[in-house]
């Protein structure tokens, strides 16, 4: 599989379970934010954008910083947002960072905010326009635990693996 898969997300939709049982599965890393600015302050590049290409060279995952628009004339590229009700969102951060719900309200929203001042400072446009992604996954509607199954099933139909 040479398949390089960028996703955007909403704060709080379980995108980072989606990327971590697709690594799993497909046996391909997965980079965040984490490890992307990790590998420019080891100075091994001088900006994200030359590292998200370095390290789609290979078949990966990468999670946001803009991935698929710094990547979006590659042909090998599927471009996916995951997005979740707010409400669900709000309690999927309740329970994992034990807030109250004004707590995890204020944290969906403000994470939102600076994704999407982000995205538009890098990129010019908005964050989560669907003309920008290949799929949109709905958490909220198919279930944090279903979408790596649907995500395999269609690289299957499609041959990617």
């Amino acid at each position: 599989m040479k398949l390089i898969i960028t996703m955007s997300r909403r704060f709080g939709t379980g995108a980072s379970i989606i990327a971590n049982e697709l690594s799993q599965r497909l046996d391909i890393p997965v980079y965040d934010k984490a490890y992307i600015e990790h590998t420019i302050d080891d100075k091994m590049y001088d900006s994200e954008a030359e590292a998200i290409r370095e390290l789609a060279k290979s078949p990966c995952i990468i999670l946001g910083r803009c991935a698929s628009d710094i990547l979006k004339d590659r042909l090998n590229v599927l471009n996916i947002f995951v997005c979740a009700d707010k409400e669900d969102r709000i309690s999927r951060i309740m329970e994992l960072e034990s807030l109250t719900h004004e707590e995890a309200k204020e944290k969906v929203e403000s994470t939102d905010k600076e994704r999407a001042a982000y995205y538009y400072e890098h990129t010019g446009k908005t964050w989560g326009d669907v003309n920008d992604y290949h799929m949109i996954l709905d958490t909220s509607e198919l279930g944090v635990e279903n979408c790596a199954d649907i995500l395999m099933h269609y690289f299957e139909k499609l041959e990617y693996i």
